[in-house]
């Protein structure tokens, strides 16, 4: 497809909403004709569930530059022949990136395109979110406003959902069922209502969520609460496929004063056992870790041992970028003078200049997005040659070299590369 690179940025910065979204439905069109559509990832979740296949998913949220770090994704897992992996982006960062399904759906898909992958492209919503204040407030409304994201979301071809009712969790309450009441509930309500409206001959790949990440880590017996509410109150044939819980993260990391992320204590064996509990009690793929992109490298070896199916990985790559010593100077410090300005009300008190910013530098990928796209050639090429590096590292710790060929044996119509 000729001039990519430039349709591709048109469509992302028309001006005119109506007629950015109408470049961007003429753009996906035009890939999905050329074989470059959204995938369920659920045949392979299947799999799992009758026993793990001794790799982790990655789950890639990508925040900002994200056309250009997803095209070197994609140039990795060619060169790895890695099939099994995710582009996912949250309910959250939907709003601070600025990039709607639409409009992430499309970009991943021209990346896809840009670099010939050709296996099947898995785009996810990620923490498909219910604002506890807002939902105890007014439930209807709050319920209404996540199924209009998720009507978006699936018209976008995010055929991987994951529904996150874990902020409704009333740990107050006496029982383990009262406590999770509000989320099974909710979470069987929004899966049913997916399952209404996907696409026929798709199955959506549901998650859902027992434990806010940054909470107290998840229990056997709040994972049974959860799934056995879940199956008692779920009116449809096939319910979630993944369950993620809480090991002992945070997103983003603990930073400390001086910037710095603090070690974080993973307990990889509430990781392991609620993730057997999960495919042996109740069918389902396995466990996923949030929150898991500031670990250290030596800890990504650890999520296969513990038959992890998924890890979702954001902060790192935009410390990444944030912090490369390629990126221009000036430029970072714009970013963080608008933040300090715009932002002051964020600053919480006995918070350091240093952890202001970490805390709030995702913000600046929304607002300064043209300009992280229009970052000179030669500054971006050097951030993410650097950046194939770290795919490579997370890909190899994994385990997903090679899982081109099991994905090309679930998904036929697709020519792997």
């Amino acid at each position: 497809m000729e001039n990519l690179d430039q349709i591709v940025y048109q469509a992302v910065f028309e001006e005119t909403p109506e007629e950015k979204s109408q470049k961007l439905k003429n753009l996906i069109l035009t890939l999905n004709e050329k074989g470059y559509r959204g995938y369920s990832i659920y045949p392979l979740y299947q799999k799992f569930s009758e026993k793990f296949l001794g790799f982790t998913v990655p789950a890639f949220n990508i925040r900002g530059m994200t056309y250009d770090v997803a095209k070197r994704v994609f140039r990795v897992a060619k060169r790895l022949r890695v099939g099994a992996f995710i582009f996912e982006i949250a309910k959250s960062e939907m709003g601070y990136t600025r990039q709607d399904p639409l409009e992430y759906a499309t970009v991943i898909l021209s990346a896809a395109l840009k670099e010939e992958y050709r296996g099947p492209v898995f785009i996810q919503g990620d923490h498909f979110q219910l604002n506890r204040k807002s939902f105890f407030t007014n439930p209807e409304r709050e319920k209404g406003n996540l199924k209009k994201l998720i009507q978006e979301a699936l018209s976008a071809q995010f055929y991987n959902i994951d529904i996150d009712a874990s902020t409704l969790v009333e740990l107050e309450r006496e029982t383990l069922d009262e406590q999770q009441r509000f989320n099974y509930e909710v979470t069987a309500e929004l899966a049913e209502y997916i399952r209404t409206y996907e696409p026929e001959g798709i199955t959506v790949n549901l998650g859902g969520e027992i434990g806010e990440i940054g909470g107290h880590n998840s229990t056997p017996e709040e994972l049974r609460a959860f799934m056995e509410g879940f199956k008692r109150v779920f009116k449809g044939k096939v319910g979630i496929s993944k369950i993620s819980v809480q090991t002992g993260t945070a997103h983003g990391g603990v930073v400390l004063p001086d910037g710095s992320v603090a070690e974080v204590a993973l307990d990889f064996n509430v990781l392991k056992t609620l993730s057997r509990l999960a495919r042996d009690e109740f069918g389902l793929a396995g466990a996923v870790q949030h929150g898991a992109s500031t670990l250290p490298e030596e800890a990504f070896y650890k999520f296969p041992e513990c038959e992890c199916v998924e890890v979702h990985l954001a902060t790192g790559f935009q410390n990444f970028l944030y912090d490369h010593p390629a990126l221009p100077q000036d430029f970072r410090e714009k970013i963080y003078n608008y933040l300090k300005t715009n932002l002051k009300q964020e600053w919480k008190e006995g918070q350091s200049e240093a952890q202001f910013l970490y805390k709030t530098r995702k913000k600046g990928f929304g607002i300064f997005k043209r300009e992280w796209w229009d970052l000179p050639s030669e500054t971006k090429e050097a951030i993410l040659s650097d950046m194939e590096g770290l795919f490579e590292k997370i890909f190899r710790a994994l385990q997903v070299t090679g899982t081109q060929e099991i994905i090309q044996g679930l998904y036929k119509t697709c020519q792997a590369s």
